[in-house]
């Protein structure tokens, strides 16, 4: 399950993969560990962060063969339309799939080469995916389900996962195959500069929708969605719409409890709203070809989002997150 639709999109009228900042926006960039940084405890690197960035991916499942300019063409506009079931027949993507086999290769390790602000970095998603880990684990300590900590996988320009290869331009995703996190580092430069959605706690946002989508695999809710997608093919896109959105609610009951410790600064819940915003299907749509479709949006308006994650976060329930409330999932 992906964060959102595609990082792809129209630059100056040429399609492009957003990955690239100037030296003056790596600056600012670097600079947003000093100026808009939320409250957190510097424990060193998670036992659940596994730092792939000095790996070579494979390839495995993803993209076979070579494809020629028109296909290219064709994959590009599915995604930035959120069309993953055109991405899915490429082979590219594995965010969104029902965590298939294991990927065909291996992933080639070597030693990462982290700077200071580098390692910063780890040491704070690895303070998230712990701190995360802590509150979900007492959320669901009185039911039936008891909580299992993902792994949060960093890479850089491709990956290999239990879901097949994908490479940045699918965004940060979870794969139920392993129950990972994967997520390349230079989206949130794309997020901050691109976007406009920069700082900290919207790099938080980020991390604590694809642990929403952990939470809904293991509570079972991920299987009954996709049952319910294939007994009706023609709701497809609008139960995926459901999931994200319940996955965005899910990231605010987190961020509830974070203002409750009092680790949020002044303007952080206005950055993950603005990241939530940001990424929503008619913004990206719009940017991309001019035309909203909602039919073909997967996972929410941007008004959708923003309103799902408000309402984690002020009503701090898991039942106030069940988007899926007529549906019987």
């Amino acid at each position: 399950m992906t964060l959102w639709p595609s990082i792809a999109g129209l630059t100056n009228g040429h399609w492009a993969v957003c990955h690239s900042v100037n030296a003056d926006a790596q600056t600012t960039i670097a600079n947003l560990w000093h100026t808009r940084a939320m409250r957190w405890t510097d424990k060193g690197r998670s036992k659940n962060l596994e730092d792939r960035r000095g790996a070579r991916a494979s390839g495995g499942k993803g993209v076979k063969g070579k494809l020629g300019a028109g296909t290219i063409v064709i994959v590009l506009i599915a995604a930035v339309l959120g069309r993953t079931d055109l991405l899915e027949t490429f082979g590219i993507g594995g965010g969104g799939g029902g965590g298939g086999g294991q990927a065909s290769s291996q992933q080639t390790n070597a030693p990462a080469q982290s700077s200071p602000e580098d390692e910063k970095s780890m040491r704070f998603l690895s303070f998230l995916i712990d701190d995360m880990e802590t509150v979900w684990t007492k959320r669901l300590s009185s039911g039936s389900t008891p909580y299992e900590a993902p792994v949060l996988v960093v890479f850089r320009n491709g990956v290999d996962s239990a879901c097949g290869f994908a490479s940045s331009a699918t965004g940060p995703f979870y794969c139920p195959g392993d129950h990972k996190l994967y997520l390349d580092t230079a989206f949130f430069d794309d997020l901050a500069v691109r976007f406009k959605a920069a700082g900290d706690f919207a790099q938080a946002y980020v991390v604590a929708h694809e642990v929403g989508h952990h939470l809904q695999t293991l509570l079972g809710t991920s299987k009954r969605m996709r049952r319910a997608q294939a007994a009706t093919p023609s709701r497809k896109n609008e139960l995926s719409v459901l999931l994200e959105l319940q996955a965005d609610c899910y990231a605010g009951i987190w961020a509830h409890d974070a203002a409750k410790r009092n680790l949020l600064e002044t303007g952080d819940l206005r950055e993950a709203l603005t990241a939530a915003m940001a990424i929503g299907d008619d913004t990206l749509q719009k940017q991309a070809t001019g035309k909203v479709r909602p039919e073909s949006w997967t996972h929410g308006s941007s008004a959708q989002r923003r309103e799902w994650f408000q309402r984690g976060y002020d009503q701090g329930s898991v039942p106030s997150c069940n988007t899926f409330a007529n549906e019987g999932i």
